[in-house]
C-alpha cells in the first residue's frame, strides 16, 4: 500500500519540529501533528540557554556536554535574530565548591565543545564594577565564562516553519487518537480538536516526539512493545522585576547541589530558574507550587544583594522535562542525555520513540533520528542543517546591529525599540510583513507594547498563532506588558479574524 506521507511526526516541540525540517530537506513527505500550540509545553518553559550543562560534569556526562558545547555556535550561526552569546558570573561561595574545582570545571567547558567565537573564561573581582553591581558585598571573587541565549518557543516555530517551506504538512490543535500497522504503513487517525472531525491517513514510519506524552502515546500505537520509561521532572522559573543593569547573568551554586540561574530578561525583568521536582500530576495543569517559589527566591536572596520576595513575582512558568529513566535517585542527577528507541516491527512499519533530550541537542537529535529511519525512508540526501539559516537569520553573527540600523533606516517611523524587537523576533523577515509600509497607520490596530495588526496577522497567517497566548507568551513574550484588558481585546480580535478567514474559505 502506498502511503500518504513518508514519515509522520507526533509532538511539535523541538524536537518534533526538528525532525520534521531535517526530514523535509532530505526530501522525505512529512506530516507534523501537535495537539496544542507548537511549543505549548516543555520546549517554551526552558531556561532558554544554548549550553553545555556545566553542571552536568559532576555527573560525569562527558559525551553530553561536549556535544551540546559543540551546538552552541553552530545554533548562533543559524539563527543570530534569536540567539546571542552570554556572560555568565559564577560567585565562588566559601562553603561550597572550592574555587579550584571550579576552575577545573570551566577549564574542560572551555576545551571540551571547540569553541571558536565565545569567549573564553577568566577570572573577575566580585568588590569591582560591573561585577558588583546587585551582589552581596560578601563576595569578592568569582569566574566569568560564555554560553548562549535562545528564544526557545521561537525557535521551535522557525523550524515549523522552515519545515513547512520544505513540504511539510504541519497541523496544530490535531491529535493523534491511535496508529496501528496494517502491511507495509502506519494506519493513523487523527483528530481535528477545532472541529471534532476525524481523519485517517497512512504512513512508512512514525516518530512519537509528544515529550511529556512520549509514554502515554506509545500506548495509544498498538504492536509496540517498549521497555523504556519515563522520569517526568518538573522545571520552574520565576520572573521579577529587573536587579541589576548590567547584561551579565549569574549562577547561583546552593547547598542542595544544584544551581540557580539570574538572567536578563525582555528589558525590564530577571528570569530566575529552575527547579527539579518529579512530577506525576496532570500534564494539562502544570504549575508552580508555593515551595518551589520559596525556593528560588531564598536561593537568589542567599547572593542577592536586594533579596526577592515572593511578592516580587510578576509571572511564572513550569515545564516537565519527559526524561529517560536511568534509575537516578534524585531528579537533579538524572541523565538530560536524549535516548532513542526504534521498533523495527519485525520488518513492518517503523516507529521510532523520543526521550529526554536538551533544546541545545536538538539539530544532533534529529540527524540521530533520520540516522535510525534511514533503512525505512527515501531519502535523496544527507544530514544538511549544519549550516542552514533558520528564516529570518540569513545574516552574520556580528551583523546584528547593522540589521537593526538599517531596517530603522528603511521604516524610520518605527523607531529604534520597535525595529530592534522585529528584528530579534522574525530577524530579515520582518521586512516581509511591514511591505510598503511608510507610517504607523499602515501597521494598524495597536493592541499595546507596540504590538499591531500586521505583526498580528503574520503571526496567524504564517506561524500557526490561534490565540492572544500562543502570541503573547510564545511568538512575542508581551504578555509580561499588555494589561488583562488589552489581552482579552487581542483574543477578541484573533477570533473574529479565524472565523473571517474560515468563512472565506468555505
Amino acid at each position: 500500500m502506498a502511503a500518504d506521507y513518508d514519515l509522520l511526526v507526533i509532538g511539535g516541540g523541538i524536537n518534533g519540529t526538528g525532525i520534521a525540517r531535517d526530514a523535509a530537506g532530505r526530501g522525505a513527505s512529512v506530516l507534523l501533528v501537535e495537539m496544542g500550540d507548537l511549543a505549548g509545553a516543555t520546549s517554551s518553559a526552558s531556561t532558554k540557554l544554548i549550553h553545555g550543562g556545566l553542571r552536568y560534569l559532576e555527573y560525569y556526562e562527558f559525551d553530553l556536554v561536549r556535544k551540546a558545547l559543540k551546538e552552541r555556535e553552530v545554533l548562533w550561526r543559524a539563527a543570530p535574530h534569536i540567539a546571542w552569546p552570554l556572560r555568565f558570573i559564577l560567585p565562588h561561595h566559601k562553603d561550597l565548591r572550592p574555587a579550584w574545582l571550579l576552575r577545573l570545571g570551566l577549564f574542560l567547558y572551555d576545551h571540551l565543545g571547540g569553541r571558536k567565537l565565545l569567549p573564553a573564561t577568566k577570572t573577575v573581582r566580585l568588590d569591582e564594577a560591573p561585577y558588583s553591581q546587585g551582589l552581596k558585598k560578601l563576595f569578592s571573587k568569582g569566574f566569568e565564562y560564555s554560553d548562549c541565549w535562545v528564544d526557545d518557543a521561537r525557535l521551535v516555530v522557525l523550524n515549523a516553519r522552515d519545515a513547512a517551506s520544505r513540504g511539510t504538512d504541519i497541523r496544530t490543535r490535531t491529535k493523534c487518537v491511535s496508529a496501528r500497522r496494517e502491511g507495509n504503513v502506519w494506519k493513523v487517525v487523527l483528530t481535528d480538536l477545532a472541529s471534532g472531525e476525524d481523519k485517517t491517513v497512512t504512513a512508512s514510519a512514525l516518530v512519537n516526539a509528544a515529550g511529556p506524552w512520549v509514554a502515554e502515546m506509545l500506548h495509544g500505537i498498538s504492536g509496540v512493545h517498549n521497555g523504556a520509561d519515563v522520569r517526568l521532572v518538573k522545571g520552574s522559573h520565576i520572573i521579577v522585576p529587573r536587579r541589576f543593569e548590567h547584561d551579565r547573568c549569574f549562577i547561583f551554586q546552593n547547598g542542595d547541589g544544584r544551581i540557580v540561574f539570574a538572567i536578563p530578561y525582555e528589558g525590564d525583568f530577571t528570569l530566575i530558574g529552575t527547579t527539579d521536582v518529579d512530577y506525576t500530576g496532570d500534564l494539562a495543569q502544570v504549575r508552580i507550587t508555593e515551595d518551589e517559589i520559596d525556593y528560588l527566591c531564598r536561593a537568589a536572596s542567599e547572593y542577592l544583594e536586594k533579596p526577592i520576595a515572593r511578592e516580587d513575582v510578576v509571572h511564572t512558568y513550569s515545564g516537565v522535562r519527559p526524561l529517560y529513566d536511568d534509575g537516578a535517585k534524585d531528579a537533579k542527577a538524572a541523565t538530560r542525555d536524549y535516548v532513542l528507541e526504534l521498533d523495527g516491527g519485525d520488518g513492518g512499519p517503523a516507529v521510532l520513540s523520543v526521550f529526554g533530550g536538551k533544546i541545545t541537542t536538538y539539530r544532533k537529535l534529529a540527524e540521530h533520528v533520520l540516522d535510525k529511519l534511514g533503512p525505512f525512508l527515501p531519502f535523496k540526501r544527507g544530514p544538511w542543517t549544519a549550516d542552514a539559516p533558520l528564516p529570518g537569520g540569513d545574516f552574520k553573527v556580528d551583523e546584528f546591529d547593522a540589521q537593526v540600523a538599517q531596517l530603522e533606516k528603511d521604516f524610520p517611523f518605527l523607531g529604534k525599540p520597535l525595529a530592534t524587537r522585529l528584528m530579534r523576533l522574525y530577524g530579515t523577515e520582518a521586512r516581509k510583513f511591514l511591505g510598503e509600509s511608510i507610517s504607523p497607520a499602515d501597521l494598524g490596530r495597536c493592541f499595546g507594547a507596540d504590538l499591531h495588526e500586521i505583526e498580528v496577522k503574520w503571526l496567524m497567517d504564517r506561524e500557526w498563532a490561534r490565540s492572544a497566548d500562543d502570541i503573547l507568551w510564545r511568538r512575542t513574550k508581551l504578555g509580561l506588558r499588555l494589561s488583562r484588558e488589552e489581552a482579552a481585546e487581542l483574543d477578541t480580535f484573533v477570533s473574529g479574524y479565524l472565523a473571517e478567514k474560515t468563512g472565506a474559505a468555505a
